[in-house]
C-alpha cells in the first residue's frame, strides 16, 4: 500500500543508480528548480501569502513528494489550482486556517491512499475536471489585472463581479510604465527561443525585468515595494497549527476540496508522465506522500501542494528518472533562495502576472469550449455549470455540486439505457428454430428480456410494466443483460415475487450473471424462490414454464373431478 518509488528502486534496482545517472538527474533537478522558482512566487502572491511561503511550500513538499512519491519522475510543489480555494481560506480564517486547513487535507490525503482510493480519484468524470480547471484560470487572470495594468489597488474584492466593476472603474490610473513592461515580456516569453531549456523562460523573464527596474529606475511595483521586507517570511520555522473542533468543522469542506484537487492533480500528472516514461506509478503510494508533502508543509508555514504536470514533463524532457531529479529541484531551490534571497525582493510585480497569465493560458481548455456543442448535452451542462460556478460562486460548490449533476445525469442515462423487452427477436435468441414460432405463442407464458443495469433509477419502470401483466401463467426473466444489480433492484424483484405468488404465476429467472446472483444469493431469494426456478439458458426456461402449465393442467382437471364426484 505504501511503497515509496525511491526506495524500491534502491532496494530492488540498484543498478540504475549509475554516476552517469545520478548526474542526469542531479541536471535535471537543477532546470526544474529554474522553472519552479517564478512559478512558486507566482502562486504565493496570487494565493494571498507572501512570496516566500510560495518558495518553503516548493522546498519541503518539493522533497517530500520525490522522497515519499509512488512516481519516478513526479516533481512536486504549489501549483495554480490552489490558487482561488488558498486565497478564500485566507480571506475569511487569515493564515493561521490556511495552516490548519493545509494540515487537515495532508490527513484526508493520507486516508485516501490507506483506503486505496487511488484509483477511484480517476473517475472523477472529465466535464468536471475541465469545468474547474477552466474556471481556476480564468480566476487566476483576473487577479493579476491589478499588477499587470499598474492599477495601484490596495483592496480589491473577492467576488468575480465586483473585482471586474473595480477593474473598469478604475482603468483610468494605468500606470503607462508597467503596462508597457508587461507587453514587452509577455512578447519576451512568447518569442523566447525554446532550446535554451537550461534557463527557461519565465526565469530569463524575472532577470531581465529585474535589472530593467532596478537600473532604468523605472515607476514600477516590485515584491519590496508592495509587501515590504518579507525575509521572516522565508525562514523555515516550524508552526504548529490550530485545531479545534470550531475550526475543524468550518474548514472541513475546503481541506476536503484542497484533498480532492491535489489527488486529481497529482495522479493526473503520474499518468501524464507514465506515458513519456514507459512505467508504472502506485496511485496510492502517491497519495500519502502527497499527503505527508502537505503536512510537511504545513508545519513550516507554506501553502498546499501537489504534483505539478508542467514541472513533471520538464524534469522528464531533461532526462530525468529517478526520485533524485525530485529531491535535487527542492535542494536547488532551497540554495538559490539562500543565496538570493536579498534580490528576490527586487522582482517586477508585473512580471509575476504575466507569468500567471502564461499558466492561466495554459490551464484554460480551449478545445474543450470548441467542442462544446458535439459532446453529448449532459456533459456539456456538467462542465458549465462547473465552470460558472467555480468562477462566480467557489470552488468548494462548484466541485460538489459539479459531482451530484454528473452523478444525477449518470443515473438518469443508466436508466435510460436498461429497458425491458417483450416483443423483440432478440428475447427469444438461441432458441431452436424449429420451437422458435412455438415458444413465441406458447400460451400462458410471457417472456420478458431486461437489458442494462439493474438498479434503484431503472426498476420503477420495471415494477410498472409487470403490474400490468394479467391472465400469466409463468413469466420468465431473462436477465443475461444485467450487469449488476442494487438492493432497489433486488425488491422490485422481490415485489414481483409476491406478486406472482399471489396469483399462483411461476416465476422463472433466466442466465442471471455473477453480481446479480451473488445479490440474491445474499438476500436468501434463491431459497424464497426455488432453486427450479433458475435456468442456465432460455430452452431450459421454456422447458420448466411448459412442466409448470402441464402440472396446473393435471392439478385443475383432478381438482375439477373431484369436485364433480362431491
Amino acid at each position: 500500500m505504501f511503497k515509496p518509488k525511491l526506495f524500491t528502486l534502491i532496494k530492488n534496482r540498484p543498478q540504475e543508480f549509475t554516476t552517469t545517472r545520478i548526474i542526469t538527474d542531479i541536471n535535471a533537478g537543477l532546470i526544474v528548480a529554474f522553472v519552479a522558482i517564478p512559478l512558486s512566487i507566482a502562486f504565493g502572491i496570487a494565493s494571498g501569502v507572501m512570496p516566500g511561503k510560495g518558495l518553503i511550500t516548493a522546498v519541503i513538499a518539493g522533497f517530500l513528494i520525490s522522497f515519499f512519491g509512488g512516481s519516478r519522475v513526479q516533481i512536486g510543489g504549489p501549483t495554480g489550482a490552489f490558487v482561488v480555494i488558498v486565497y478564500g481560506i485566507i480571506q475569511n480564517y487569515g493564515t493561521s486556517g490556511l495552516i490548519t486547513a493545509t494540515a487537515m487535507a495532508g490527513i484526508f490525503l493520507i486516508i485516501m491512499g490507506l483506503l486505496k482510493f487511488g484509483k477511484i480519484i480517476r473517475y472523477i468524470p472529465d466535464p468536471i475536471t475541465i469545468g474547474f480547471t477552466s474556471g481556476i484560470a480564468v480566476v487566476l487572470f483576473s487577479t493579476q489585472i491589478n499588477d499587470f495594468f499598474g492599477l495601484g489597488l490596495a483592496s480589491i474584492p473577492s467576488n468575480f463581479i465586483d473585482k471586474w466593476a473595480l477593474y473598469i472603474k478604475s482603468f483610468s490610473k494605468i500606470n503607462i510604465q508597467t503596462f508597457g513592461m508587461g507587453i514587452g515580456t509577455l512578447l519576451f516569453m512568447r518569442y523566447y527561443p525554446k532550446k535554451f531549456k537550461f534557463f527557461p523562460a519565465p526565469l530569463a523573464a524575472l532577470v531581465l525585468s529585474t535589472v530593467s527596474v532596478k537600473f532604468l529606475n523605472l515607476n514600477i511595483e516590485t515584491i519590496y515595494s508592495h509587501f515590504g521586507d518579507i525575509t521572516n517570511s522565508m525562514v523555515f520555522s516550524p508552526q504548529m497549527p490550530v485545531l479545534s473542533f470550531e475550526i475543524i468543522g468550518k474548514l472541513f469542506q475546503p481541506a476536503l476540496t484542497i484533498a480532492i484537487l491535489a489527488g486529481i492533480e497529482s495522479l493526473l500528472s503520474a499518468v501524464v508522465a507514465d506515458g513519456m516514461i514507459g512505467k508504472k506509478h502506485r496511485s496510492n503510494t502517491e497519495l500519502i506522500a502527497q499527503g505527508i508533502a502537505n503536512i510537511g508543509s504545513a508545519v513550516f508555514g507554506g501553502i498546499p501542494a501537489t504534483g505539478a504536470i508542467a514541472r513533471t514533463a520538464a524534469n522528464v524532457n531533461n532526462g530525468g528518472r529517478t526520485p533524485i531529479a525530485g529531491i535535487a529541484h527542492a535542494i536547488f531551490i532551497f540554495i538559490i533562495l539562500l543565496a538570493l534571497m536579498k534580490y528576490i525582493v527586487l522582482i517586477p510585480m508585473v512580471t509575476l502576472a504575466v507569468i500567471l497569465f502564461t499558466v492561466a493560458y495554459r490551464m484554460m481548455d480551449f478545445e474543450a469550449f470548441k467542442e462544446l456543442f458535439k459532446a453529448p448535452l449532459s456533459d456539456s451542462l456538467v462542465m458549465l455549470t462547473t465552470f460558472a460556478l467555480t468562477i462566480f460562486v467557489n470552488l468548494v460548490y462548484a466541485i460538489e455540486i459539479g459531482m451530484v449533476l454528473a452523478s444525477f445525469l449518470f443515473m438518469k442515462r443508466m436508466a435510460d439505457i436498461a429497458n425491458i423487452d417483450d416483443s423483440s427477436d432478440n428475447a427469444y435468441e438461441g432458441i431452436d428454430e424449429s420451437e422458435l414460432e412455438s415458444r413465441k405463442n406458447m400460451k400462458g407464458v410471457i417472456l420478458y428480456e431486461i437489458n442494462g443495469p439493474f438498479f434503484f433509477g431503472a426498476t420503477s419502470t420495471f415494477v410498472e410494466y409487470i403490474e400490468k401483466v394479467q391472465n400469466c401463467k409463468v413469466i420468465i426473466l431473462r436477465m443475461r443483460k444485467v450487469p449488476a444489480m442494487d438492493a432497489t433492484g433486488y425488491h422490485a424483484l422481490y415485489k414481483i415475487y409476491k406478486k406472482c405468488a399471489a396469483t399462483n404465476t411461476c416465476l422463472i429467472l433466466c442466465q442471471i450473471q455473477k453480481q446479480p446472483l451473488k445479490v440474491l444469493k445474499n438476500y436468501g431469494f434463491i431459497d424464497i424462490l426455488g432453486r427450479s426456478n433458475f435456468a442456465m439458458n432460455i430452452d431450459t426456461a421454456f422447458r420448466k414454464a411448459e412442466e409448470y402449465i402441464t402440472y396446473l393442467e393435471e392439478y385443475n382437471k383432478t381438482f375439477n373431478i373431484h369436485s364433480s364426484s362431491k
